[in-house]
């Protein structure tokens, strides 16, 4: 895969995960949360460990490339703060937005 390809992946990953605590109520998307309801600590721990999912998924493309360069913290601060950034469309989505009850239809 090409370097501006690999970039590419990297950046479509981080979308999907940082998005994903968002969009269901599953835990990771996978399991199934006793009550049926996460909670937002739950949604922001899910966030960061999909951070780190997708900064390892970035190194394994940047280990693949060449070297690895070194990176300080501000490298972290920055990254973490994009990945923020992304998961704004989810977090509107799920607490922004009204939904519309499926018992009013019922």
């Amino acid at each position: 895969m090409s370097q501006n390809a690999s970039v590419w992946v990297v950046l479509l990953v981080a979308l999907a995960a940082a998005n994903l605590p968002f969009l269901n109520e599953r835990l990771f998307g996978l399991m199934p949360l006793p009550g049926g309801v996460k909670l937002l600590a739950v949604r922001v721990g899910e966030l960061v460990v999909l951070y780190f999912v997708s900064g390892g998924i970035g190194l394994l493309f940047e280990s693949r490339a060449g070297q690895i360069a070194p990176q300080g913290w501000e490298f972290y601060a920055v990254t973490a703060a994009l990945f923020v950034v992304l998961a704004f469309p989810g977090f509107t989505w799920r607490y922004l937005l009204k939904h519309r009850s499926h018992a009013a239809h019922g």
